[in-house]
């Protein structure tokens, strides 16, 4: 797997994968022109997004309906250290969802490859060339 990261322009970050580009920006108050989510806000959206995901593959391989379905995902920042403290992710189930399936749909939504990759870190290298 390679990603190409590039500089677009200002402080603006784009990378390339897959035929996709991901673009970040920093907030003005870092120099940008805020014109696109910062690193961090999406590496916090793709832990959200990827929880999502379970939660609702867990939802349509049971014919659970999905209407009203949604998680939010709240964090806590340590303002001593400047760093993120706590992740906590509710799922909020549509109506009519089965009690049985509580437990469950948790169990589901927890086995996000992106949470686990931060549970079990990978070695990082950063070379020049």
């Amino acid at each position: 797997m390679e990603m190409k990261i590039s500089f677009p322009g200002g402080v603006a970050v784009q990378a390339e994968y897959k035929g996709f580009t991901v673009l970040s920006d920093q907030p003005e108050s870092n120099g940008g022109r805020n014109q696109a989510p910062s690193p961090f806000d999406l590496f916090l959206a793709s832990i959200g997004q990827c929880a999502g995901f379970f939660a609702l593959r867990f939802c349509q391989q049971r014919q659970i309906a999905t209407d009203g379905l949604h998680l939010t995902l709240k964090t806590e920042r340590d303002p001593e250290r400047k760093r993120l403290e706590k992740i906590a992710i509710t799922i909020h189930l549509p109506d009519g969802f089965p009690d049985k399936y509580r437990q469950a749909i948790i169990k589901a939504t927890d086995q996000c490859a992106v949470k686990r990759a931060i549970l079990d870190p990978p070695a990082f290298e950063v070379v020049t060339e």
